[in-house]
């Protein structure tokens, strides 16, 4: 299991689809951030703005990504890339924790 050292974590969550989507956000000394999170199962719709690594520590869901016309599963240990300023559709199997990373 990966740990992070040295960081502040923002005390305020994100909530997203009524609560069914929930982050806290993991600031770095370097200035980098991440947001911690889980989706329970549901279909949602995600825009971005800078380019993102979602890592899936566990769960299942599909993802389609910008320009795809077939969904992807994913399980806890992968992961998928979403580019800056795009949309993604995600359909979330099971109860999915998350770490995505602001590239």
């Amino acid at each position: 299991m990966e740990q992070f050292e040295n960081v502040n974590i923002e005390l305020e969550g994100n909530s997203y689809f009524d609560g069914a989507v929930t982050s806290r956000t993991v600031n770095f000394a370097d200035g980098s951030k991440k947001t911690l999170g889980f989706m329970l199962p549901g279909e949602y719709t995600f825009g971005t703005a800078a380019a993102e690594l979602m890592e899936i520590t566990s769960g299942e869901l599909e993802v389609k990504l910008p320009g795809a016309q077939a969904w992807i599963t994913v399980k806890g240990g992968e992961s998928f890339n979403v580019p800056a300023n795009s949309k993604f559709q995600v359909n979330v199997k099971s109860v999915t924790d998350y770490c995505c990373s602001y590239l």
